[in-house]
């Protein structure tokens, strides 16, 4: 059995990582090469197009952080857990939801959902 926060922190982690080089490290370490990734607004595989789905979300929001939102929780090879992304002092206009599926100990497949957004 993973521990589903240790999985959680280093999903965050890497979320939260905006310099390339180290964020590719991450993915290296903790991500599967062939990792798969959607979610209602972007989909890649591999770590490559993953890293740059991250690089996006940072150029589209520069001051926000991804923040765990309650405790992880997880079977098998399975993690659920949930996020807020917004400015580190203020409330995270943005939530959701993520399962995470791993292999061999490394997160191999995201499933995400969107929980709380601000209307367009």
């Amino acid at each position: 059995m993973h521990e589903p926060i240790a999985i959680a922190n280093a999903y965050l982690d890497t979320w939260n990582q905006r310099v390339a080089a180290q964020r590719q490290a991450l993915l290296a370490q903790h991500w599967s090469a062939d990792a798969r990734y959607v979610d209602p607004l972007m989909a890649g595989q591999g770590t490559a197009q993953i890293g740059a789905l991250i690089a996006a979300v940072h150029e589209r929001f520069p001051h926000f952080r991804f923040a765990l939102l309650g405790k992880p929780d997880g079977h098998g090879d399975y993690v659920r857990l949930s996020w807020s992304l917004g400015p580190a002092d203020g409330d995270a206009p943005i939530e959701g939801s993520d399962v995470v599926r791993l292999r061999d100990g490394k997160i191999d497949e995201v499933v995400g959902f969107i929980d709380r957004a601000p209307l367009p």
